[in-house]
C-alpha cells in the first residue's frame, strides 16, 4: 500500500473520480468536502499528501494551506483548481503550495505529479531531516540566528517561520556566505531533483524567505541576487 493521500473536493464527482484512480494505483485515501473537515482527518492522521480544491464552502483552499503548511510543513500538497493565471500559482506557491494542476486534468500527468512531490517530500521528511542535522552547528549572518537540529530561524531576536524548502535554502547560503550558487545548485540541493532550466519555484522561494525576513527588519539587505548567475549572502 503507498501513502496516505486526502482529497479536498467539494464536487462528488471529482471527489469520486480521485478517490477510486488513486484506489487503482494503490494510494489509501480518504475524502473532505469542506476544509473544516478536511482539518478533522488531518488531526486524525495526517496525509502524506492532499490534493487540494481552492473553492471549498467554509474555510477556503487557499486558508486551508496556509494552515497545513504552519502546523504540518512536511505534507505535500497540491492545488486543483480552474484558475490558469500565472498569478494564482505563484501567490499559491508562495503559501507553500508544492505543485498545481489545473482542471480539467489528465489523470495520468496528476499521478506524475503527485509520485514526484511525494518522492521529494520523502527525501526531505522529517525522519531524515532530523537526522542529518544531528550535531550540526549554529548558524549566524548578521542578524539572522539559524538553528538547524530545531529548524528554527530568529533575525534580530525574533522567530520567523519558515516552510521546509525556504528553510533549507536559507542554510544552504548561511553555509556559505559569499559563495554564488545557481538556480541549478539550489534546485538540485533542496528538491533532490533534476533542474530543468525553466522552474520558478528557485525565485519564489527566495523571494517568500525575503519577504519574512524584512517584516522584521526591512533597512537590511542579506539575500543578494547576482544578475545572471543566481544568489548569494550579501
Amino acid at each position: 500500500m503507498k501513502d496516505y493521500v486526502l482529497i479536498v473536493e467539494d464536487d462528488n464527482d471529482i471527489s469520486n473520480m480521485l478517490k477510486e484512480l488513486l484506489a487503482q494505483n494503490g494510494y489509501r485515501t480518504a475524502q473532505a468536502f469542506s476544509g473544516t473537515e478536511a482539518l478533522l482527518y488531518i488531526e486524525k492522521e495526517c496525509p502524506q499528501a492532499i490534493i487540494l480544491d481552492l473553492m471549498l464552502p467554509g474555510m477556503n483552499g487557499e486558508e486551508l494551506l496556509e494552515r497545513v503548511k504552519r502546523e504540518h510543513p512536511d505534507t505535500a500538497v497540491i492545488i486543483s483548481s480552474a484558475k490558469e493565471d500565472t498569478k494564482t500559482r505563484i501567490k499559491l506557491l508562495r503559501a507553500g503550495a508544492d505543485d498545481y494542476i489545473t482542471k480539467p486534468f489528465d489523470t495520468e500527468e496528476l499521478l506524475a505529479r503527485l509520485e514526484a512531490v511525494l518522492r521529494r517530500s520523502a527525501s526531505g521528511s522529517d525522519a531524515e531531516g532530523h537526522a542529518s542535522r544531528h550535531g550540526k552547528k549554529r548558524l549566524q549572518y548578521k542578524d539572522i540566528v539559524m538553528e538547524p537540529e530545531d529548524f528554527r530561524v530568529t533575525v534580530a531576536g525574533e522567530e520567523i517561520k519558515l516552510t521546509r524548502r525556504e528553510f533549507l535554502i536559507l542554510e544552504l547560503l548561511m553555509q556559505n556566505p559569499g559563495k554564488v550558487f545557481t538556480k541549478n545548485n539550489i534546485y538540485e540541493s533542496v528538491w533532490n531533483a533534476e533542474f530543468l532550466g525553466e522552474d520558478n519555484a528557485v525565485n519564489v522561494h527566495i523571494s517568500n524567505i525575503r519577504q519574512k525576513i524584512a517584516k522584521i527588519n526591512e533597512t537590511e539587505t542579506y539575500i543578494e541576487t547576482v544578475w545572471g548567475i543566481g544568489f548569494k549572502m550579501k
